[in-house]
């Protein structure tokens, strides 16, 4: 992860975190109290669950940003690059790639060296889809990490919710037991609050965890092999203009009858 992707993702963070702080004090008093019953009656098991929430929201805005296409495969740079392979300029093709912060920028310009004049015939193509293999496999892992964490909180919101509701029934069951049977309904009712509306809150976390989880990787997918597709663009327009007189000999003008 660069510097520039750790100074977006704390600015969402704190974007966030302030909201969050300065939102219940917008409340008008019914809206507190509607807060009070759905929320703050989940008891402290609720602040772990929203600290969870607040990074799946923080994690989603990052992604969205920083998964586009003007960052994986631009068209002004690939229409850059086709013009520099057509014409054989690998040189030039490289200084543009490095010179490109995207992610078809940076693998071109870890590629293209592997290129090979004394091959003609395929330009060490072999060596330059090892060495995109080679990128590909270091840079995806970078951007999955930040994904990865999105399906992390999918798996520990349950679980928080699960013991949250562990903690409500322990609490009601303590209640019950101090009372020889004949608990105060309401204390028994701030127990049962603390159980369900955990479990609640975990499961509203995780399900949309699970969808973005699934949606970002998918996503990241699709704009990798859209840079794998563009960089076999490439190397073929520059193989093909290596060898496209060799290519029409093979080519019959017409058939003696």
């Amino acid at each position: 992860m660069n510097i520039t992707s750790i100074r977006s993702l704390k600015t969402v963070t704190t974007v966030f975190a302030t909201a969050l702080i300065t939102t219940p004090s917008l409340y008008a008093e019914d809206d507190k109290n509607v807060l009070e019953r759905y929320v703050t009656a989940g008891g402290w098991p609720m602040i772990l669950i929203g600290l969870l929430i607040l990074a799946l929201v923080a994690l989603c805005v990052f992604n969205f940003m920083n998964l586009t296409k003007q960052k994986f495969g631009p068209d002004d740079l690939k229409a850059g690059l086709m013009e520099h392979m057509i014409n054989c300029r690998i040189r030039s093709a490289i200084e543009l790639g490095a010179s490109h912060p995207s992610y078809l920028g940076r693998m071109m310009a870890y590629a293209l060296p592997n290129v090979d004049a004394r091959k003609p015939e395929d330009l060490g193509r072999d060596y330059v889809e090892d060495a995109i293999a080679d990128y590909t496999i270091n840079e995806n892992r970078k951007s999955m990490t930040l994904i990865n964490y999105i399906s992390l909180i999918a798996q520990a919101a349950p679980m928080l919710g699960l013991f949250g509701t562990v903690l409500g029934m322990v609490g009601a069951f303590g209640t019950l037991a101090s009372g020889d049977g004949s608990a105060d309904p309401s204390m028994l009712a701030g127990d049962i609050s603390v159980a369900l509306l955990t479990t609640l809150w975990g499961l509203v976390t995780a399900i949309p965890s699970l969808a973005a989880y699934f949606f970002f990787k998918n996503k990241l997918n699709n704009l990798v092999a859209d840079c794998h597709h563009a960089a076999e663009e490439l190397l073929n327009a520059s193989i093909q203009t290596v060898n496209g007189d060799a290519h029409l000999a093979k080519i019959p003008e017409g058939i003696a009858v």
